[in-house]
């Protein structure tokens, strides 16, 4: 079984930080998955954002662009062993990302982006395509037929719930086994999940987020997405949405016992 094959008995955790708020705080997170990873077994991939395009404010932290960011992401795998992913807003970002990441991330808003997504196919690596809040589980077929138009057939679907009326998303987690119809893995994003959007700043409420991780075990998750933060009130980025730290191990043993 190849590191990125998709078990029950092993599924795949995506970590880290929103965006890569510091160089600092990226390795503080990643000793701490390199630790449990190490002590656990758990297949865990770190994840942190160079550059959050799609924030609400024009005033809003986006994080140190692609160069620096790949620099740091190149350096929390070499020195820490854990595979990385980020996300990519431009078909020009997909070649250079392609070369560090271990899987290519698609924004939920951008997952209909042809030259987007085919770019990222383009690198050979796992793509992570995200299902937009405003997609149903079938229309998810067509974002990974453009990942199979390049011959890359490692695709992962994220589920991440669907607008509710304004500034609120519910997950209907019987899109978990419909996008599995599709012949590919699927990552339950338990974070974004809890999202409020909108209102300049978007909410959320991080008290859900372990219920959205087991109630998406229950329907057959092949995966987990939580993003992570030592002070996840101080966060630049989905403040309201991450996992603290401190307690992530103890979800995680939680989730998969």
């Amino acid at each position: 079984m190849t590191l990125f094959e998709y078990s029950k008995t092993n599924p795949v955790i995506i970590a880290g930080p929103c965006v890569m708020e510091s160089y600092e705080l990226m390795a503080e997170v990643a000793q701490t998955l390199a630790d449990i990873k190490a002590r656990k077994g758990y297949r865990i991939v770190f994840k942190a954002s160079f550059d959050k395009a799609n924030r609400t404010s024009v005033s809003s932290f986006r994080g140190p662009g692609l160069e620096k960011g790949l620099t740091w992401l190149s350096d929390i795998k070499a020195t820490y062993g854990l595979e990385v992913t980020t996300d990519i807003h431009e078909s020009h970002q997909a070649a250079p990302v392609g070369q560090v990441v271990d899987v290519v991330q698609i924004p939920a808003f951008l997952c209909r982006q042809t030259d987007l997504v085919v770019e990222a196919g383009k690198t050979g690596k796992i793509v992570n395509i995200k299902k937009a809040q405003f997609l149903t589980a079938a229309d998810m077929k067509y974002p990974a037929e453009k990942v199979l138009s390049t011959g890359n057939s490692q695709i992962w679907l994220t589920e991440r719930g669907n607008m509710l009326g304004y500034n609120n998303l519910v997950v209907d987690f019987r899109n978990i086994p419909a996008l599995q119809q599709h012949g590919f893995p699927v990552i339950m994003d338990c974070t974004h999940a809890v999202q409020q959007p909108g209102g300049g700043v978007t909410g959320g409420n991080r008290a859900l987020v372990k219920p959205m991780a087991l109630a998406a075990k229950a329907f057959g998750a092949d995966g987990y997405f939580f993003e992570v933060h030592p002070e996840p009130e101080k966060g630049l980025s989905d403040a309201a949405n991450m996992y603290r730290l401190s307690e992530f191990e103890q979800l995680l043993d939680t989730l998969l016992s």
